[in-house]
């Protein structure tokens, strides 16, 4: 059982939610990133770091033009492992990197994983790997004890949830609404039932993302569901505070007021 599976136990037992919230690397330059996890450790459950990639289809344009900063600084792959070593110096926070599957496949995916197990990291994220051609994939994380979550859309239908049930480990990513991140007004009406509909079918974890920015939101979130995951608003509100020297504590302060426990 590694951290984000350990982690989920611990919430259930105190009858919790998680909280989870992501960073770009890198954005906007990897000081920042380290400090903002140090900040953000004793104030949220788990955190996302995403591995900037150059075609990131599932981002809106928030993380998108974040992971162009990023890339632009040259962070790669080895400084994104680099920079989980040195938080893992003072944290023991759950983290999941989330990339896609063309810099994981250009690394080499048992070098990818084997150096994301080595580096402390405890989770991958990968939007664009279909469960159906995750074989190889799963296989090598299991060696290695590295979950691998899935997402689940509102369009998924029954048998695939139950196949992405069957697969999944550590936590099941439900996209609240179909199209890319990015802060929503309002949550889908669909939401809450679809939430059910999957909830009898698993007994994994399930996480809300995608348009979560508001308190309201993140309380309606854990009538149903197991946690809930800030992106794009995390992002943006990196980017309001760009200049500021203050930056980290404000994006911190940012997090805690979404938080409902």
């Amino acid at each position: 059982m590694n951290r984000i599976e350990e982690k989920f136990k611990e919430l259930k037992k105190k009858n919790k939610k998680a909280f989870i919230v992501f960073l770009t690397c890198g954005y906007p330059d990897l000081k920042t990133t380290k400090d903002l996890v140090k900040g953000l450790s004793s104030k949220v459950d788990i955190i996302e770091l995403g591995l900037p990639f150059s075609d990131p289809i599932a981002d809106g344009p928030i993380i998108q033009e974040s992971s162009q900063v990023a890339l632009k600084n040259k962070i790669d792959t080895l400084k994104v492992f680099k920079l989980v070593k040195e938080i893992r110096e003072s944290s023991s926070i759950p983290l999941c990197i989330m990339t896609y599957y063309n810099p994981v496949f250009c690394f080499g995916i048992e070098r990818f994983i084997r150096e994301s197990k080595k580096s402390g990291v405890d989770g991958l994220i990968i939007p664009d790997l279909p469960p159906e051609e995750s074989k190889d994939i799963l296989r090598i994380a299991k060696k290695y004890d590295l979950n691998i979550i899935f997402f689940i859309s509102p369009t998924t239908t029954f048998k695939r949830i139950k196949l992405i049930s069957n697969l999944a480990r550590g936590f099941i990513y439900y996209v609240s609404l179909t199209g890319v991140t990015g802060p929503r007004e309002k949550l889908p009406a669909d939401l809450v039932d679809n939430l059910k509909r999957i909830k009898k079918i698993t007994k994994k974890p399930v996480c809300v993302g995608f348009g979560v920015s508001k308190k309201e939101q993140v309380k309606e979130i854990y009538k149903i569901a197991d946690g809930v995951i800030v992106g794009s608003a995390i992002i943006k509100k990196i980017k309001e505070n760009i200049k500021r020297q203050d930056l980290v504590k404000r994006v911190v302060d940012f997090a805690s007021s979404l938080k409902v426990y």
